[in-house]
């Protein structure tokens, strides 16, 4: 895999550079993390680790001619053993002075940071919040359209998006291990609309796509339950649904955002999850110190009640307990504060390290602390 990407990387610049000049960029994150004694929070514990959020990145693009530009970004994630991987992978076109349109792989613009969320350098976190940001569904197979213009004092734009989504989640498959599992959403569409007036920043987004999700080991549980239940816990061809908005105050010497989405996959097991998170800080000089509290809220109603009810009484206990206890087991509910603190040492090189305190609502024991110590560099 690591020879094919750099060969196609090399052939890619050997083609460029007989018709334009390449521009090549990069970023790295270096990310250390500790938890607390005997707890456990994103992939760390009371072991120290650099693996799980570091990660090393390259960004070739090119001039295809006056309009036209191919870009490719490769990743290559510490949680994923660094094996290098193709981002992106794109053209754009430039049709007018306000309208653009790109093809390929490309970055769906789900939140404030989705362009350059990997680009730790670009915010003042450690890493973005991850109640709102941690989703599986990043990256589009399709088209994105943006129009940009100004209207008075406002800056304001567009970004129209649609296509296929291609991804994976790893689930527990309840035997002490994790099954992989292939999440697809086609004729994902999305829309977002932007505005700016000096200091004040508002972004909306809405989106929708038709979902299919099927671990393995939730099939053996839908086998033993009557079929027209099972068909309405299944992710198969159900309709899923993004909102998000966002707002940002920023004066320069202090700053204030938040943004706040919902996603939920409509007559499935999986539950409604809304997730917010609220940050500000202060520059001075080159230090930027930051707080950052954040939620997610996926404990929804458990559904299908109504069918389990209709089901002769001596079958209803059974199932309402397997119906319930598939829901319960994709559930999460809980609240992070994080005090973290930016130094930028040099030109396009950060430092940063935050201490942060996770408050699981659903199962107390998950509670941990966390501190984590970082460097960014942009080249």
């Amino acid at each position: 895999m690591k020879k094919s990407i750099t060969l196609m990387a090399l052939a890619c610049a050997t083609t460029f550079s007989a018709n334009a000049d390449v521009r090549i960029n990069g970023f790295a994150n270096l990310i250390g993390g500790i938890t607390s004694s005997e707890d456990s929070l994103y992939g760390y514990d009371d072991s120290v680790s650099f693996s799980d959020e570091s990660l090393f990145a390259i960004q070739v693009s090119g001039d295809i001619n006056d309009k036209m530009t191919a870009t490719g970004q490769i990743v290559a994630k510490g949680n994923d053993d660094y094996k290098a991987e193709f981002e992106w992978a794109y053209i754009s076109y430039q049709a007018t002075d306000n309208i653009s349109v790109s093809a390929g792989r490309i970055r769906l613009p789900l939140f404030r940071y989705s362009a350059s969320k990997d680009v730790g350098y670009s915010y003042h976190w450690v890493n973005a919040p991850r109640a709102v940001y941690d989703v599986p569904f990043n990256n589009l197979e399709g088209f994105r359209l943006d129009y940009n213009d100004y209207a008075g004092d406002w800056e304001y734009g567009f970004q129209l998006a649609a296509g296929t989504i291609n991804s994976t989640i790893d689930i527990d498959n309840g035997q002490g291990g994790f099954e992989t599992v292939d999440f697809n959403a086609k004729n994902a569409i999305l829309l977002t609309a932007e505005a700016t007036y000096e200091w004040f920043k508002i972004r909306a987004v809405a989106g929708r796509g038709t979902s299919d999700f099927q671990p393995a080991i939730l099939e053996q549980t839908f086998a033993q339950l009557p079929a027209n239940i099972a068909d309405s816990l299944r992710i198969d061809e159900d309709t899923s649904t993004f909102y998000g908005l966002g707002l940002e105050v920023d004066k320069f010497d202090w700053f204030v955002s938040a943004e706040i989405t919902e996603v939920n996959i409509e007559e499935s097991f999986s539950p409604k999850d809304t997730a917010y998170y609220v940050t500000a800080g202060i520059r001075q000089g080159k230090f930027t110190p930051s707080i950052t509290y954040e939620v997610l809220d996926g404990d929804a109603e458990i559904r299908f009640l109504d069918q389990v009810a209709a089901l002769p009484e001596p079958f209803q206990a059974p199932v309402g307990a397997a119906v319930t206890g598939v829901q319960q087991a994709f559930a999460s509910k809980y609240s992070m504060i994080t005090l973290g603190l930016r130094y930028d040492m040099d030109t396009n090189v950060a430092l940063k390290a935050d201490i942060s305190k996770y408050n699981d609502d659903l199962v107390e024991a998950d509670d941990a602390t966390l501190m984590r110590l970082a460097v960014n560099y942009v080249f």
